[in-house]
């Protein structure tokens, strides 16, 4: 009995070898079954990734092995945001013209900073100017800049006088030439895809109608033909890369999930239609809905510089809007987790799952939302989402049961990224 107990434990300490982190606590989330495992014993590597998962009452690891102690905590997967972007909230209309074009990727590692310490270790960027979003993952992968993991997107798609370029500025203060992004055929539009992804962009952004925060258009405006939203999608995909289509009208939706886009964001004003396609299609479609940010803009946005005609279109589809995101998920349309951060401060990105849980979903829906979902609609399973062998270490702990009181992800204990906690800025 001796030997086999020495033989137990020597296997057991042989496979925590290549450990340089082990993460203990009372539980994690497993949100793949939606059930907690007790007394975990997280073992990761130097490379930020899970090694093993044992139980830390029998398991034992060399002096060797760093141990965050979380006692007490209850763990779940690193948070994952779908749709940010990397702008202060506070800085609304016309009130851009008052910085300086390098500005924006400076206090990009700020906002981006207040996304790690809400618990959120990976943020989708959908589309940001001049690849700051591109500039800001490099810094970070560098060890120059402290932030999540990021997915960019570029330079947003779209057509001339969309929601995607520039309708602030007269004639006489434009450009000769095209914004970044900008296309108006199938042919201009597959070869901005090509450029972005030339320059470092990992997903497509595209905006298929018009916008809220946007001059001169209409939400519900189709802005973009079928075919040309097709034609982006075949391309990124044949790239390598996954779209995400800005979509507040039904017939913009529609159109984006027949030409084959992987995620509708906003789907403000759906129709029995959207679902059933959304539900139909053999390749996978994704709904992110941002049914936060409407308090906040509402609340702050006349203060914050934002147009009479913007602080308008937003009171007029917020509602609507969260009616429809309760009728997609009672519906079962697949649901991520998409806050629009930079409409609200980055800092209450979190309180969306409560939102999110007031309006149909259970908490660990809300959950699995921001976690498994957002992973399988990134195409990065092998790498977040979960707490599971061979993904990344990346962790956030709270006190109590996430699954009970979603609110508790408002304001995480602890946030681990790859294997080592983060020390919150502020």
């Amino acid at each position: 009995m001796k030997k086999l107990v020495a033989g137990l434990i020597g296997a057991l300490i042989a496979s925590t070898a290549n450990a340089a982190t082990v993460v203990t606590a009372d539980r994690y989330l497993d949100v793949q079954t939606g059930k907690y495992v007790e007394h975990p014993a997280i073992f990761v590597d130097d490379m930020g990734r899970i090694t093993s998962i044992a139980d830390a009452q029998t398991v034992r690891w060399g002096a060797e092995v760093k141990h965050i102690n979380l006692a007490g905590k209850t763990l779940v997967p690193g948070l994952i945001d779908m749709h940010t972007h990397l702008g202060p909230a506070d800085i609304g209309g016309y009130r851009f013209l008052e910085y300086t074009d390098s500005f924006w990727p400076v206090v990009a590692t700020s906002t981006a900073r207040d996304m790690l310490d809400g618990g959120f270790t990976t943020m989708r960027v959908v589309g940001s100017g001049q690849w700051a979003d591109v500039g800001l993952k490099q810094a970070i992968e560098a060890g120059y800049v402290v932030g999540p993991r990021i997915v960019p997107a570029g330079n947003a798609l779209g057509a001339t006088g969309g929601h995607c370029d520039d309708t602030y500025l007269p004639p006489s203060a434009q450009k000769d030439h095209k914004e970044e992004g900008i296309g108006d055929s199938p042919e201009e539009l597959k070869y901005q895809v090509r450029r972005q992804r030339k320059f470092g962009a990992e997903v497509i952004k595209v905006c298929a109608t018009g916008g809220v925060f946007s001059r001169g258009d209409t939400p519900g405006q189709q802005q973009l033909t079928e075919e040309e939203l097709r034609a982006i999608a075949d391309e990124a995909h044949m790239q390598g890369l996954r779209v995400a289509a800005h979509a507040h009208g039904a017939s913009g939706i529609n159109a984006a999930i027949r030409a084959g886009i992987d995620t509708i964001e906003h789907v403000s004003l759906l129709d029995d239609e959207s679902i059933r396609l959304a539900k139909a299609r053999a390749r996978p479609v994704w709904f992110s809905m941002d049914i936060k940010n409407t308090d906040y803009t509402q609340a702050e946005g006349r203060k914050n510089g934002e147009l009479e005609e913007n602080i308008r279109k937003d009171r007029e589809i917020g509602q609507i809007q969260r009616d429809n995101f309760r009728k997609a998920n009672a519906a079962g349309v697949r649901m991520v987790f998409g806050s629009d951060a930079g409409v609200m401060p980055h800092s209450m990105v979190g309180q969306q799952f409560a939102v999110m849980v007031e309006y149909g979903m259970t908490p660990l829906q809300a959950i699995q939302a921001a976690t498994r979902n957002a992973a399988e609609a990134l195409g990065k399973t092998g790498d977040v989402g979960a707490i599971a062998v061979g993904r990344f270490g990346d962790m956030v702990a709270v006190t109590g049961d996430p699954t009970a009181n979603v609110r508790l992800l408002e304001a995480p204990d602890a946030v681990i990224l790859g294997g080592k906690q983060i020390q919150k800025a502020h």
